[in-house]
C-alpha cells in the first residue's frame, strides 16, 4: 500500500530530475558552442573553401578569418573579420560580423568592385555564405539560447542532442540533431531537418587537431541532400591569443584591410 504523500514526493523528484536533465543538456550545448567558436581570447586562420555542385563541378575560394571575443565568459559576444583573397572575382571582399547574444547579429559585406558597404539583414543569416553550402550563421555560430535542446541519446563517445527553434517562423529548419564528442565537447556531426521532416543539410567535422592546447576542427564539410553538392573548408596557419585590437573590427577597415594582422 502506498503511503500518503509518497506520490507528491515522487512527483517532486521527477520534476527535479527533469529540471536537472534540461540544465545538463543546456550545459552540454553551451560547452560545444564554446569549443567550436570560443577557443582562446582571439584567433586567426587561413581558410581554403572548395564548393562542389550536384554535377561535380568545383569552385575554390581562399580567405583569412580573424576573430576576437569581447567578454571573458562562455558564449560571449564576438567580432569576426573575413577577407577574401582568391579568386579574382572576390579578391578584397570583406565580411564583418558582430555576434550579439541578446539581439540579432550585425553583418556587413564590402564589395570592392562597387566600392560598396552593404548591411546584411538579420534574417539573411540563414542564407548561403558566398555561394557555398555553409550559411552566414554557420560561420560565426548560432546562439545556443535560440533553440530548445533535448538529450535524446548518450553513447560511450557522444551526447546526441536534438534542438528545435524557439521561433520556428524565423528559420527554414524544424529541428537539427548534433553528435557532440564527450571528452572535448566538439560537435562532430549535425543533421538539419526541414518542415517536412526531411534531412536536407548535414555538417561533419572531418579532421580535428590540437592547436596550442585547443581541440580544433581543421577540416569540415556541409552537404546539401536535396539539391546535391557540398562544400569543404580546410583551415591552415591557425593561431590563438594573437592580441587582435578590437578597432580593426570596424567599418573603417572594410575598405582598408589590416594587413599586419592578416599575414
Amino acid at each position: 500500500m502506498i503511503k500518503p504523500g509518497i506520490t507528491a514526493v515522487a512527483l517532486l523528484l521527477l520534476n527535479y530530475t527533469t529540471y536537472a536533465s534540461e540544465k545538463s543538456v543546456q550545459d552540454i550545448v553551451n560547452s560545444a558552442s564554446a569549443t567550436a567558436y570560443y577557443q582562446g581570447q582571439d584567433g586567426k586562420a587561413q581558410v581554403k573553401m572548395t564548393i562542389t555542385d550536384a554535377l561535380g563541378r568545383e569552385r575554390k575560394r581562399e580567405f583569412t578569418i580573424l576573430r576576437t571575443d569581447i567578454e571573458d565568459q562562455d558564449n560571449r559576444e564576438q567580432k569576426y573579420y573575413v577577407l577574401f583573397n582568391r579568386p579574382s572575382d572576390v579578391h578584397r571582399m570583406v565580411l564583418m560580423v558582430w555576434k550579439n547574444i541578446n539581439t540579432d547579429d550585425d553583418r556587413w559585406l564590402y564589395l570592392p568592385a562597387l566600392d560598396l558597404v552593404k548591411r546584411i539583414a538579420a534574417n539573411n543569416g540563414r542564407n548561403s555564405f558566398v555561394g557555398s553550402h555553409f550559411y552566414y550563421e554557420d560561420v560565426s555560430g548560432r546562439n545556443p539560447n535560440a533553440d530548445a535542446h533535448a538529450l535524446i541519446e548518450e553513447t560511450d563517445q557522444y551526447y546526441i542532442v536534438e534542438s528545435k527553434p524557439k521561433k520556428p517562423q524565423s528559420v527554414e529548419f524544424s529541428r537539427y540533431i548534433t553528435w557532440i564528442e564527450k571528452t572535448k565537447y566538439i560537435p562532430i556531426k549535425t543533421e538539419f531537418y526541414d518542415h517536412n521532416n526531411e534531412k536536407y543539410r548535414s555538417y561533419a567535422a572531418l579532421k580535428v587537431e590540437n592547436i596550442e592546447g585547443w581541440p580544433t576542427v581543421v577540416k569540415a564539410s556541409m552537404e546539401d541532400h536535396l539539391r546535391g553538392g557540398k562544400t569543404e573548408l580546410t583551415y591552415n596557419s591557425i593561431k590563438y591569443d594573437v592580441a587582435l585590437p578590437e578597432t580593426i573590427f570596424t567599418e573603417r577597415y572594410l575598405r582598408n584591410p589590416p594587413h599586419q594582422y592578416l599575414h
